[in-house]
């Protein structure tokens, strides 16, 4: 047979069928039963060392982590804030005095973030010396205190509406929770109208002030009961307008180790928000 030859449909087929089973040698697809058992062997030992391999370094690696501590914990030097409740749109609370509607939102999502903080709740928990870092070695960790007293107009005890029924709406904000952290200093959540308003701020505690009392914390799973100290901000309206809206921006301040200010990150140690009342 020539190379300008073809062969036909039934030698081809022929040839497939001997290739995929040889009754003489008794080879299938090119290979003895040995052959394919040497190669199956090959690949069984060698997968199973890769497997092998595999378990043993994230065993290895598994070792050297803390299942209650992170290990690198490098890459938040500082705090951030977060503010409750939670608005609709980011950071821009809008509601209208004449309708409780636009507003029972807020104040049920204020209800229910404070509700650890009741009185029932924290009857377990310490009532930590203040001005001094709570430190503890375990093997069991309590929290300290926090008062809802401490948020005075804004608690939700002598007012359930937390304001907004009278125009003086009630912000909470809060630092994240760093495990380890020891703030210097008096550290304390400085909060300021930032837009040309006429709204005073008021702040609980007392000018922003957060006791070193809740510091060290030591992470969820062995601090389970903590209670991160709260600042409230309360905005009260002046009388003119039927629209009114202010800037407010909130800082850490007063502690030297915890930054406000990053090259990387422009809202490092502060959060601003948006308030606006209509009539």
């Amino acid at each position: 047979m020539t190379k300008t030859d073809k062969k036909s449909f039934n030698q081809s087929l022929a040839e497939w069928k001997l290739f995929i089973y040889n009754r003489t040698t008794g080879e299938f697809l090119g290979r003895t039963a040995k052959s394919w058992g040497l190669i199956l062997l090959f690949y069984l030992v060698f997968y199973g060392f890769l497997a092998a391999l595999f378990s043993f370094t994230m065993w290895a690696m598994l070792q050297t982590l803390n299942d209650e501590v992170p290990k690198y914990r490098d890459q938040i030097p500082s705090p951030g804030l977060m503010v409750f409740p939670k608005p609709a749109s980011a950071l821009d609370f809008s509601f209208s005095l004449s309708d409780l509607e636009s507003y029972q939102g807020y104040i049920d999502d204020l209800k229910k973030f404070l509700k650890p903080y009741g009185l029932e709740e924290q009857k377990n928990l310490t009532d930590c010396t203040s001005g001094t870092f709570f430190e503890q070695k375990g093997p069991e960790y309590t929290a300290c205190q926090f008062p809802l007293a401490l948020l005075e107009a804004c608690s939700g005890v002598d007012d359930p509406t937390f304001g907004y029924q009278e125009g003086k709406p009630c912000i909470l904000v809060k630092m994240n929770r760093i495990i380890g952290l020891k703030p210097q200093g008096e550290p304390r959540i400085d909060c300021i109208a930032k837009s040309e308003s006429t709204a005073f701020l008021s702040t609980y505690p007392s000018n922003g002030t957060i006791d070193l009392k809740y510091f060290p914390y030591y992470g969820k799973k062995l601090h389970g009961s903590y209670l991160q100290p709260l600042v409230a901000v309360q905005v009260s309206f002046g009388s003119d307008g039927d629209v009114k809206e202010v800037m407010v921006e909130c800082k850490i301040d007063g502690s030297p180790n915890l930054k406000t200010q990053s090259d990387r990150d422009k809202f490092l140690g502060r959060v601003a928000f948006k308030i606006t009342m209509h009539a």
